[in-house]
């Protein structure tokens, strides 16, 4: 099952889309997993053993607390997804269970691929001049891989702030199983161009 559409994605062909995807297509001892910091993730024997691929990108977006809520509204409005070919309904709630579609255009048609909001945690000490806002979410059936996703923001002691993608997944489908070098070098695209994407809400 591969949803796809030949134009951008309707919000009824979204919620089509979603109707019809079912439960998550991952095994449930890894639900949560990316809450991990990213050194243990990558650490995971029984991720490798399941045959996933832990991915990782990590990009300065400025400093101090200011910029550290603009960046968590980012994340709540999905400004991380503001790209021509790539986008999620800004309508969708950052909350634990709350299902939504991440649209990708590839070559000609637009690929639909069902996701469900895990976990949000958010996390501050501003005694200590830290703070830290994230999400993960989980494929269902229908998406081209298996696995979890955690996007965050976070400032440090430094006054530094970060924006974080981390990641599992493994093939799910042939289209991605026959093209997965394909796909690791498109996430990798993604998290340039979403880090670029949130930078330029930041500084707007």
């Amino acid at each position: 099952m591969v949803f796809l559409s030949w134009t951008r994605p309707s919000p009824e062909e979204q919620k089509a889309c979603i109707n019809k995807s079912g439960s998550f297509n991952y095994d449930n001892k890894f639900r949560g997993a990316t809450e991990k910091p990213a050194p243990l993730l990558k650490q995971d024997k029984e991720l490798g053993k399941d045959g996933f691929y832990v991915n990782y990108a990590r990009v300065l977006v400025g400093s101090g607390l200011e910029t550290f809520e603009k960046g968590k509204d980012a994340l709540q409005n999905w400004r991380h997804f503001g790209l021509n070919w790539s986008f999620v309904d800004p309508k969708t709630p950052i909350q634990s269970g709350s299902k939504f579609c991440v649209c990708v255009k590839e070559v000609f048609p637009w690929l639909m691929m069902p996701l469900q909001v895990v976990y949000v945690s958010e996390n501050k000490n501003l005694k200590k001049g830290v703070a830290s806002f994230s999400f993960g979410s989980g494929t269902l059936q229908g998406h081209l891989l298996a696995g979890e996703e955690r996007f965050s923001i976070a400032l440090d002691e430094n006054n530094q702030v970060w924006y974080e993608i981390l990641s599992f997944s493994k093939p799910a489908h042939l289209l991605s199983y026959f093209g997965y070098p394909y796909v690791l070098l498109r996430q990798k695209y993604f998290a340039h161009h979403s880090g670029s994407a949130v930078r330029k809400h930041l500084s707007a």
